[in-house]
């Protein structure tokens, strides 16, 4: 699977997380590039819920230390990271 193939199959996983655990009221507005911390759609609690997500769905662990809004603030973040944390797990 290619990096593109794999970064949209995890952004689409991530949307459809974020659609099924948070409000949202129009999903299609919801750009990958929005921030979702700021548009009050996760908040401390929420980034919580999304590193599980993130743990049990890609099979990866998120360090304490990843815990950052580049990584976890937008759709498009979190998938460019789990595409990150998997490809140097695949190089390790």
């Amino acid at each position: 699977m290619t990096l593109v193939v794999a970064l949209d199959h995890c952004k689409e996983q991530i949307r459809a997380f974020l659609g099924s655990n948070f409000y949202i009221s129009d999903m299609g507005a919801l750009s990958d590039d929005t921030s979702l911390l700021d548009h009050g759609i996760i908040d401390s609690t929420g980034v919580l819920e999304v590193v599980g997500f993130i743990e049990t769905t890609f099979d990866i662990t998120v360090d304490d230390s990843e815990i950052l809004p580049e990584n976890l603030d937008s759709i498009q973040g979190i998938g460019h990271y789990v595409v990150r944390k998997i490809s140097s797990a695949a190089d390790a």
